[in-house]
């Protein structure tokens, strides 16, 4: 038997290369709301960041997930993701 191969997906912040399940992935729906999605499996169009700040920090300064979504995201977005990135990651 061969083995399973692991789906690898890109950061949009570091641009680090990572097996998806250690990413979280931001998805925009059809109705073009931006959310988090820390199961994979919402619908719509994702992007994904590695769980902590400073990538999505990255990812905002160079507007990454405006290009990745094809649309503006508003600061209230990066205000929510932030926040739910922070209730999410552990204090290492």
């Amino acid at each position: 038997m061969q083995p399973k191969k692991i789906p690898v997906r890109r950061c949009s912040g570091c641009g680090e290369s990572k097996p998806k399940k250690e990413l979280v992935r931001v998805v925009r729906n059809a109705a073009g709301e931006i959310s988090l999605d820390p199961i994979g499996k919402k619908p719509g169009r994702g992007a994904y960041l590695c769980p902590s700040p400073a990538c999505l920090a990255k990812a905002r300064k160079a507007k990454r997930l405006e290009r990745s979504f094809g649309c503006a995201v508003p600061d209230e977005v990066y205000a929510q993701l932030e926040e739910q990135l922070k209730e999410e990651t552990p204090d290492v």
